[in-house]
């Protein structure tokens, strides 16, 4: 509310409490009122002295000196004045008011002023309310926020994972505390810092540290913000926010998302986009331009870097590109660390564990692991976060939530252990696979049952084996199946498995070169950003020809035959296996490691700790093998693609699948 709106309440208030005032005055003094039949009885009988007509109101006087008030008839009374006069009455006549110059003059132009100010609140609401900002012929200023110094209070302490990206940006730091230290040698800091990662891994953070550290003025603002419907806006936001940030240098200019203005121009499927281009022209001249530019900063952040126009990377404007990656495993520890010293921590919490436990997981990964473990941790009414939420939190984010409530029959309950079992089997058994790091038959998210596999150490590359042992281990869980209900008996529970299998030896032939039949050749382009303006711009690869599709066809083919029949033959030499972990799967529900390696050397696993007389901690054993009530309603058969997924990405990844 700006401040005539405050004025003009403060005087409404003050001009009711007024009227307040005078009204109750005004009633402690008002004459006694009569009606017009009493007052010409009085006349008659000569008890009125004197009288004022004033219209149809008659205030008069009687004998003994009290007043009255009367209003006469809106009918003519021609015998009043003679009963008046007959009657020895004063007759006293009121001359009408005559209203000022000043008071006519105001009341005829008050329309007119009404009117004049509602259209200058209009025009001050829509010029923002004198501000600049809000209002809609505000379009063209800049829609930056600025931070101050004191509001800032992140630092480098508060970034871990990427001490690489910190060790590149320390040098602006320096800059902007002491420029002259790098002016002397002729030195130039550079005018652009572009920030590239993959979402989560702390581009914003990193910035924001970096002003932090510096002490100076921080404009924020997405690359959307500058973008509207009327052609030339963008441009003009660009304009402004260069213009308020010379006026703070040296400050930092941090645009998030730039690649929503930053596309290359005059390129795409739809042609360009004048609005955009006008506004990524600006920018450019902006920041290297005729006109100086010194002291301000600016720092880009995009998980899009391949899709920037090159105008826009070239040394003079974003000199500097830093790549803030997924972290390492002891990356992984520093940021948990970070996290941790928000939340009361129990005696058992080990960081490094939950490290190598998440591989591929960003800085927002592992928070929102923090956080769910605070989340369980208030559910069960503990005042510390122990390691057991910590491992619920990341058991949760990597395979989906736990569906206790889904009913399943006994059949499908050991159809789904014998598939989780024939994945965990074949993937134990394989060369150079990942690790089996837990086995469950409980409903998580979408999927009927898991086969959770974490590799030993972060891999940032495949071997030809490697793929060989992933594809075996996805037609695990099919071959356990057509074991044990037949041929006819294989469920569509596999249909997800199929789909990464056949993706694998499609690449593996016609991407990476790993297929001595086809050589090594790549036979399809890389078609993910075609609508980008990148580099696929056909409907098929570089060899579309019917021979090439043919042979490549008959090569994925063979890869996946010889795969399926060498899993298959594991699972037959290792038949007592795959039923003692079935059996163990339909009694605990879930199988962690030690319990797998006791079935792996032909013993039958024990209990896991949380397991007593009444069947896993928090649930009561239901006539299925343990499994607990739920709602009758549900159905356990989800015919989809992503039915009994693993989360362990082809590439490394934990993301489910």
């Amino acid at each position: 509310m700006n401040d005539m709106a405050k004025n003009l309440i403060l005087w409404l208030i003050i001009a009711a409490v007024l009227l307040t005032v005078f009204n109750n005055f005004s009633v402690d003094n008002a004459p006694q009122s009569m009606n017009y039949s009493q007052f010409v009885e009085q006349v008659q009988k000569d008890q009125v002295r004197q009288v004022t007509i004033d219209g149809f109101t008659i205030r008069g006087e009687r004998e003994d000196g009290s007043s009255f008030q009367t209003i006469r008839p809106a009918v003519q009374d021609p015998k009043l004045i003679d009963d008046l006069l007959s009657h020895n009455v004063v007759i006293q006549g009121k001359k009408p008011e005559e209203q000022s110059i000043w008071s006519r003059l105001l009341i005829a132009s008050f329309p007119i002023l009404i009117i004049l100010a509602i259209f200058l609140f209009f025009m001050r609401q829509m010029q923002g309310g004198g501000a600049g900002k809000g209002g809609p012929m505000s379009f063209g200023k800049s829609k930056a926020k600025l931070l101050s110094q004191d509001q800032i209070k992140t630092t480098f302490k508060d970034v871990a994972g990427c001490d690489e990206a910190k060790e590149e940006v320390e040098e602006l730091v320096d800059y902007l505390k002491d420029p002259s230290k790098f002016q002397r040698l002729g030195g130039q800091i550079p005018r652009g810092v572009l920030m590239a990662g993959p979402p989560g891994t702390g581009k914003t953070l990193l910035a924001k540290a970096i002003a932090g550290e510096a002490k100076v003025p921080f404009f924020t603002i997405s690359g959307s913000d500058f973008v509207e419907m009327f052609v030339g806006v963008g441009a003009s936001r660009v304009r402004d926010m260069f213009e308020q940030a010379k006026k703070q240098s040296p400050c930092i200019i941090f645009i998030d998302e730039i690649d929503a203005v930053g596309r290359s121009r005059g390129s795409g499927m739809g042609g360009g986009h004048d609005e955009r281009e006008q506004t990524l022209n600006q920018l450019l001249v902006e920041m290297d331009g005729f006109d100086p530019n010194d002291g301000v900063i600016v720092i880009a952040a995009t998980n899009r870097p391949d899709v920037l126009d090159p105008a826009l990377l070239r040394p003079g404007r974003f000199d500097r590109q830093v790549t803030v990656g997924l972290p390492d495993i002891r990356g992984r520890e520093h940021i948990l660390n970070v996290h941790l010293r928000k939340v009361p921590l129990g005696d058992d919490v080990r960081p490094e564990l939950i490290a190598r436990g998440t591989p591929g997981f960003s800085g927002a990964d592992l928070a929102n692991v923090v956080n769910e473990a605070a989340l369980f941790a208030a559910r069960r009414d503990r005042r510390l976060v122990s390691m057991e939420e910590l491992e619920s939190a990341k058991d949760k984010i990597m395979m989906g939530a736990e569906r206790r409530s889904m009913v399943m029959s006994e059949k499908e309950k050991r159809n789904t252990a014998y598939h989780e079992a024939g994945h965990a089997i074949i993937g134990l058994l394989m060369p150079e696979h990942d690790p089996v790091y837990k086995v469950t038959i409980i409903p998580r998210g979408r999927a009927l049952g898991v086969t959770m596999f974490l590799p030993s150490e972060d891999r940032y590359s495949l071997t030809r084996q490697q793929i060989i042992s992933q594809l075996c281990s996805l037609f695990g869980g099919r071959i356990a199946e057509e074991m044990t209900l037949g041929p006819n008996g294989v469920t569509t529970g596999a249909s997800n498995d199929i789909k990464r299998a056949t993706e694998l030896a499609h690449n593996m032939v016609a991407k990476w070169g790993l297929s001595d039949e086809m050589g090594p050749l790549m036979y399809d382009e890389d078609e993910s950003h075609q609508f980008l303006g990148g580099p696929g711009g056909g409907a098929g690869g570089r060899f579309s020809s019917a021979e090439t599709a043919s042979r490549l066809d008959k090569e994925v083919r063979r890869i996946i035959d010889d795969c399926y029949k060498h899993a298959k033959q594991l699972l037959e030499d290792n038949r007592d296996k795959l039923d003692m972990m079935s059996d163990a799967l339909v009694q605990y529900e879930t199988i962690d490691t030690a319990q797998i390696k006791d079935i792996m050397e032909g013993r039958y696993p024990q209990p896991p700790k949380d397991w007593n007389d009444h069947g896993p901690a928090g649930g009561t054993p239901s006539s299925t093998g343990g499994l607990p009530d739920s709602d009758p309603d549900a159905s356990p058969d989800q015919d989809d693609d992503d039915v009994r997924r693993r989360p362990s990405d082809p590439l490394g990844g934990p993301a489910g699948h």
